[in-house]
């Protein structure tokens, strides 16, 4: 009997790490899709799927679940250019850091064809195949943003697909609600870290550093590229997010600069208290949301 297939579609560190953790799910081959050489060298010395392949869109009429792990521009328009080519009952999913404008390209695809918005809440600060690891995503949270034609069947083998990569959690959401959280809890961090890293004290702090300003610093290597288009897909919710923060930073330096320290002390008490109340919270698993 001919094993069916699972289609990669980009071998950074997420399709990598995804690759290498599907290889034994049920009764599929994981086949992963590389543009360049070296890739593939790599992608091969490491075992990172059952086959590897150079063309991606011969694979697709016989690709049963297709996985999307390209940057946004680069999901959309393998979505536009290939929209005929997907076999129909096929399920094809993404996995990146923005979901309405990508929910949105996908509804190219033909009746039949069922797309499901995903974002695997995992990462380093590092990012290349050389990182990829089958470990990756445990006890991580899984995203998903189900389309209108989402089907059950197609939703369950999601959630099967994830318990076998040993995902933490399946969080079940809207696009919109996808972007305005990410654009809090991740994207504006990054934009955090690299403003603080645009400045020349950075090379002269060497001995003065502790574990804060590495913590707040460490995803400022960024790939410049994607990061680029992840801010400018997800700009309404980002800029709304980092206006806020502008705002509550202003408030702390006229605070400091007026030695005003009774509204300090109370922004800081204020602060502190919801911190603790989050960890306390995630201690007693209050945080736990509904798994498979």
């Amino acid at each position: 009997m001919e094993k069916k297939r699972i289609l990669v579609v980009g071998l950074g560190l997420i399709g990598g790490s995804l690759a290498m953790a599907l290889q034994g799910f049920e009764d599929y081959e994981v086949v992963g899709a590389v543009r360049s050489q070296s890739t593939c060298d790599k992608a091969r010395a490491r075992h990172a799927a059952d086959r590897l392949t150079f063309d991606p869109a011969a694979e697709l009429p016989g690709a049963d679940v297709v996985v999307l792990c390209q940057d946004p521009a680069g999901i959309i328009g393998f979505l536009s250019d290939n929209r005929e080519r997907f076999k129909p009952g096929a399920l094809v999913l993404d996995v990146c850091g923005v979901k309405t404008s990508i929910m949105a390209a996908a509804e190219c695809l033909p009746e039949g064809v069922d797309f499901i918005g995903c974002h695997p809440m995992a990462g380093k600060e590092v990012s290349g195949i050389d990182n990829a690891e089958g470990t990756l995503f445990r006890n991580t949270h899984f995203i998903i943003t189900p389309g209108p034609r989402a089907t059950a069947e197609h939703l369950g083998l999601l959630r099967r697909m994830a318990g076998y990569c040993r995902f933490g959690d399946v969080i079940e959401t809207t696009p919109e609600r996808h972007d305005e959280m990410i654009a809090y809890t991740s994207q504006l961090m990054h934009v955090i870290a690299v403003s603080v890293c645009d400045n020349d004290e950075l090379f002269s702090c060497k001995g003065f550093e502790g574990g804060s300003f590495r913590d707040c610093t460490r995803v400022a290597a960024l790939d410049a590229a994607m990061w680029t288009q992840l801010f400018t897909f997800n700009a309404p919710a980002l800029a709304k997010v980092v206006g806020t923060l502008e705002n509550r930073m202003r408030q702390y330096r006229e605070a400091i600069e007026a030695g005003d320290q009774d509204a300090l002390r109370a922004m800081l008490a204020q602060a502190s208290d919801r911190k603790k109340q989050i960890n306390l919270e995630r201690a007693r698993g209050d945080d736990v949301r509904p798994g498979f």
